[in-house]
C-alpha cells in the first residue's frame, strides 16, 4: 500500500496524469461496501494534498459508517461523455483504490480538510486518507481502436489494451 507521494516518486508523468484527470472535476464517485457486503455508490469530494489522496465525510454518512466497518474503497474522477466524431478527444478517466484510513489527530485531520479548501464549519467531519493499492488511467489510444489502460501497483506502472 502506498501514498499520493509515492506514486509521485515512482512514476511522476503516470501521476500527473491521473492528478490532471482528479482535478479536473470537483465531485467524484466512490464506492464502498455496505453492512451486507454489497457495493454501495456515492458523491465524494477527493483531494491530492499533501502527498495524500484525502476524502472528508460527514460524521454520520453511510459511507462513513462502510468505510469504518469494511475500509476498503475505490473512487473514480469524474469524466466527459467522448465525442463519438474524435474519441480520441476524449481526455480520459482515473481510478484510485485501496483502504480509507480515518485521521485520528484532530490537528492533521483540520489541516488537511483545510488544504483541501473545505469550509470552516466541516472542522470536526471525519477525514480519511487513502492507503493505495492501485491507480488507473483510462484513455482511447490514438488508433481509436482499443482503449490504453494503464495500471499503476506495487510502485510500477503496466499498459494494457481493452477493446
Amino acid at each position: 500500500m502506498a501514498t499520493w507521494s509515492e506514486v509521485i516518486e515512482s512514476a511522476p508523468e503516470f501521476a500527473a496524469d491521473a492528478a490532471a484527470l482528479f482535478g479536473a472535476h470537483k465531485h467524484k464517485t466512490i464506492a464502498t461496501l455496505r453492512k451486507d457486503g454489497g457495493p454501495r455508490i456515492s458523491g465524494i469530494e477527493m483531494e491530492l494534498v499533501e502527498g495524500e489522496a484525502v476524502v472528508g465525510m460527514m460524521p454520520q454518512s453511510l459511507k462513513a459508517r462502510d468505510v469504518r466497518r469494511d475500509p476498503r474503497v475505490a473512487i473514480h474522477s469524474g469524466s466527459e461523455d467522448p465525442d463519438n466524431a474524435n474519441p480520441t478527444a476524449w481526455p480520459g478517466d482515473a481510478k484510485i483504490s485501496g483502504r480509507a484510513v480515518e485521521v485520528a489527530d484532530p490537528a492533521k485531520a483540520a489541516a488537511l480538510l483545510k488544504a483541501m479548501g473545505a469550509a470552516e464549519e466541516v472542522a470536526g467531519s471525519p477525514v480519511f486518507v487513502l492507503d493505495i493499492t492501485e491507480v488507473v488511467v483510462t484513455r482511447v489510444a490514438a488508433s481509436a481502436e482499443y482503449l490504453d489502460v494503464l495500471l499503476w501497483k506495487e510502485g510500477q506502472v503496466r499498459q494494457m489494451r481493452a477493446q
